[in-house]
C-alpha cells in the first residue's frame, strides 16, 4: 500500500524539473520513472518529504548511490552501520539514523580504530548520519540527507558494550565555554588529534566544529597544517563534530559542497570568536527571514522517488 502511494509522485516531480529549467538551453528527456515512483510522486506532492522518508524503516535495493547535495537529496542503497563495531557504537538506536553510503560506513570504521589509539579513548560514539533513504530528517538537521555526513560525540568512549537502553539516555560532554569561543576543561589535545586524523583522510571535504575550538587547534597544530583547512567553525557543534565527505568519486547524480577557502582558516575563525565576544549591534532596519518552507519530493532529485518506491 505504502508504494502504491508513492505510485502519483514521479511525473510531477518530472514536470516540476521541467518547469525550472533554463529556458534558453534545450530540455533534455527524462530519466524513464517506474509506475509506482511516478504514483509517489503525483500523491504526495505537496506533503513534506520529511513525512515520506521518515517512517521508511530499511535501504532501498538498489546500488548504493547519492542523490542531490547535502541538504536536500537522498540516498540509494545505503548500508547500516553496525550498532557495535571493535571501535565504535551507534548512539540513539532509536533513531534509526546509522545508516549511510558505504563509503561513509569504511571511513566511521578507519576514524574509529585511529581514534582508539588515543589515550582514554577506546573508539568513537557515532550519533546520526542519514536515514535508510537519506532524504529530509523529521528534527535535527538540515544536511545528512545524501548518506555523507555523521555526527561523532565529543564524549571519549570508556566501553564499546553499552546496552541499547545506556545510548539512549547517555548524554555527550560540552566542550566550549564563553558560548563557544573558547574550550573548557573536557576539550583535550585527543580531540584534536583526533580530528586531525579525519581532516587529513582524502575522502573528507570539512567538519564543522565550534569556533573557539577552531581557534584552540590554529594555536596549538605543530607541523604540516594543511588539514586546518578542512576544519571550519559553525554554530553548535560542541558536544559532536559533524564530517562530511565528498561525494563519491564517478557519482553522476552526487552534488559537492564547494571546497573550502585557500589557507588554513585560522584568520575566519579568530572573526567568529570576535563576534561572540564583542557581537555587532543588530540592525533596526533588518528585515527577518521568513521562515522556510519544509522540502517536498518535488524538491529533490527525480531519482528520489525511485528510492522511495523501491523494494
Amino acid at each position: 500500500m505504502y508504494h502504491k502511494l508513492l505510485v502519483f509522485v514521479v511525473l510531477a516531480v518530472v514536470l516540476s524539473s521541467c518547469s525550472k529549467t533554463d529556458p534558453a538551453r534545450p530540455i533534455a528527456a527524462p530519466a524513464p520513472a517506474s509506475p509506482a515512483a511516478t504514483s509517489i510522486i503525483l500523491s504526495s506532492s505537496g506533503e513534506p518529504a520529511k513525512a515520506l522518508f521518515g517512517p521508511v524503516a530499511t535501504a532501498s535495493e538498489q546500488s548504493s548511490a547519492s542523490f542531490g547535495g547535502y541538504a536536500k537529496g537522498c540516498l540509494a542503497g545505503a548500508e547500516q552501520l553496525a550498532e557495535t563495531g571493535p571501535t565504535w557504537q551507534a548512539m540513539r538506536l532509536s533513531r534509526n539514523r546509522n545508516w549511510g553510503h558505504p563509503e561513509l560506513v569504511s571511513f566511521i570504521h578507519r576514524l574509529s580504530a585511529k581514534a582508539a589509539t588515543q589515550p582514554g579513548w577506546s573508539g568513537l560514539y557515532v550519533g546520526d548520519m542519514s536515514q535508510p533513504r537519506g532524504g529530509p530528517m523529521s528534527s535535527g538537521h538540515r544536511s545528512h540527507q545524501i548518506g555523507l555526513d555523521a555526527d561523532v560525540w565529543m564524549l571519549p568512549p570508556t566501553r564499546l558494550d553499552l546496552s541499547a537502553g545506556e545510548r539512549e539516555n547517555l548524554s555527550s560532554i560540552s566542550t566550549r565555554r564563553e558560548r563557544g569561543a573558547y574550550v573548557s576543561d573536557n576539550w583535550t589535545r585527543q580531540h584534536m588529534n583526533i580530528l586531525k586524523a579525519a581532516a587529513s583522510d582524502d575522502a573528507v571535504a570539512r567538519i564543522f566544529v565550534f569556533p573557539g575550538a577552531k581557534v584552540w587547534m590554529c594555536e596549538n597544530a605543530t607541523g604540516d597544517r594543511e588539514w586546518l583547512r578542512k576544519i571550519r567553525p559553525w554554530w553548535g557543534h560542541h558536544y559532536h563534530f559533524h564530517v562530511r565527505l565528498t561525494c563519491p568519486k564517478g557519482a553522476r547524480g552526487c552534488t559537492d559542497q564547494a571546497p573550502p577557502p585557500p589557507g588554513d582558516g585560522c584568520e575566519a575563525a579568530q572573526n567568529w570568536v570576535n563576534d561572540i565576544l564583542n557581537p555587532p549591534p543588530p540592525d533596526p532596519n533588518a528585515t527577518p527571514a521568513p521562515p522556510r518552507a519544509p522540502l517536498t519530493l518535488a524538491d529533490l532529485p527525480n531519482q528520489c522517488a525511485g528510492v522511495l518506491s523501491s523494494d
